[in-house]
């Protein structure tokens, strides 16, 4: 896909990977570049990297869909529909209150199923369409400490294969991107969930611009900013038992 003279949306894209996503778009020539966000900071950041806010709780359906209508209504058809908004956080597993899952799973994967159900159709009418979800290295591997991260990045990536597989021939494109480590407000701090995460180092979010910019033009179904990840993931399918073992260790070297 080439971003120039496109339409493209990023959620939660007031910091971060979505601001960084957004202000790249913007350079790569798009004509007009949406971000949304539930954040005060979003009509400041909108206007230092020349793009247009509007705001949107992606844990509502509702507000996804006026997203896309005010969108298209002011700008034209969307070509590009990044998924980006998610949340960290809630360290433990089974143990985790009702609520606290249930808000992760809105905001990391009904998001995006929302989404798809406002755009596909959309797409599917027009000819085709491109949609990228950011997940993470934990929708490919696992995340120490935090089961519903985890979980729900699994699930994140599994709902960008099912659209990959079903409208291929709709012309539909879709990518995943998964990063490791970056430096966002969401690997700062002490929490233990992202230890592991951090150690292995953390690059910038114009790092993970260039890596999407670079597998939207090859239409890259993973988008991998650290290339060890595809690394980690040869080794787990090759030999489930062994790459286990080796998380476990590292479990017990930051939990203990």
């Amino acid at each position: 896909m080439k971003l120039e003279d496109s339409v493209c949306v990023v959620t939660g894209g007031a910091a971060g990977i979505g601001r960084a996503l957004a202000e790249r778009f913007v350079t790569e020539g798009a004509r007009a570049v949406v971000i949304s966000d539930v954040s005060p900071a979003l009509d400041v950041t909108a206007a230092q990297i020349g793009a247009h806010p509007i705001a949107c709780d992606v844990s509502n359906e509702d507000d996804i869909a006026a997203l896309i209508a005010e969108t298209e209504e002011r700008f034209g058809a969307i070509d590009l529909f990044v998924a980006n908004a998610g949340i960290g956080g809630f360290p433990g597993g089974a143990e985790v209150p009702d609520d606290e899952w249930q808000r992760i799973w809105e905001i990391n994967v009904m998001h995006h199923v929302w989404a798809a159900r406002h755009m596909v159709p959309r797409w599917v009418t027009r000819g085709g369409g491109y949609f990228l979800v950011t997940a993470s290295a934990a929708g490919l591997l696992s995340n120490l400490g935090t089961a519903p991260y985890t979980v729900t990045k699994h699930a994140a990536v599994a709902f960008a294969e099912w659209l990959s597989i079903t409208h291929a021939d709709d012309d539909i494109r879709v990518s995943v991107l998964c990063p490791q480590g970056v430096r966002t407000a969401m690997t700062e701090g002490d929490d233990p969930a992202v230890a592991n995460v951090v150690a292995h180092g953390l690059i910038e979010p114009e790092d993970v611009a260039e890596a999407v910019v670079q597998g939207l033009d090859a239409e890259s179904f993973h988008i991998l900013p650290h290339p060890e990840v595809a690394e980690y993931v040869k080794h787990k399918g090759a030999d489930i038992e062994s790459w286990l073992g080796a998380m476990r260790k590292l479990q017990r070297r930051f939990f203990g």
